[in-house]
């Protein structure tokens, strides 16, 4: 089945692409949420992210065992997840190493037979990060971008709402 992987810059409107994407194929469709609220502001964006879904979708909060939930769906389940980015972070900050991650992510997806589309962002356009974890986390997502969409059938950048096709 098909593998989408979206890329693009912070609020580019890569979600409501991706969205839109999934919702192509027949409900129910698994919106896998890696974000975590750590405070009021992301509670309230993630809350304005469940509400604008409305019907038909079914969130999995997953902030670290990406690969595990994707296994656990059903087969051909049409498959959301929001974001690479957040799931990264999440990993890095809990000592885990990103590249294993990354591989066990990707067999993950080559193994399920549904769709998925994959909301990341691209963060090699901007300048060198100051600090060793930024530059670490800056690496390990350009690399997972690379590696994932290598796997990908498509890879579309949204900037400022506009999705264009890469691959």
């Amino acid at each position: 089945m098909p593998f989408t992987l979206v890329l693009g810059g912070a609020r580019s409107g890569k979600s409501r692409h991706a969205e839109a994407l999934v919702e192509r194929f027949p409900a129910p469709w698994y919106y896998l949420a890696t974000a975590q609220a750590y405070d009021a502001e992301m509670e309230e964006r993630i809350a304005r992210h469940r509400a604008r879904r409305g019907e038909g979708w079914l969130t999995v909060d997953v902030p670290h065992d990406l690969a595990g939930a994707l296994a656990a769906l059903p087969p051909g389940a049409p498959v959301l997840i929001d974001c690479l980015t957040l799931w990264l972070t999440n990993r890095l900050l809990a000592d885990a190493d990103p590249d294993m991650d990354s591989a066990i992510l990707e067999t993950a997806l080559i193994a399920h037979d549904g769709p998925v589309v994959a909301v990341s962002n691209e963060v090699g356009m901007s300048i060198v990060p100051e600090n060793a974890l930024a530059r670490r986390f800056r690496d390990a997502q350009g690399r997972l971008n690379q590696q994932l969409a290598a796997l990908a059938d498509e890879v579309t950048l949204v900037v400022a709402g506009i999705p264009m096709k890469v691959k």
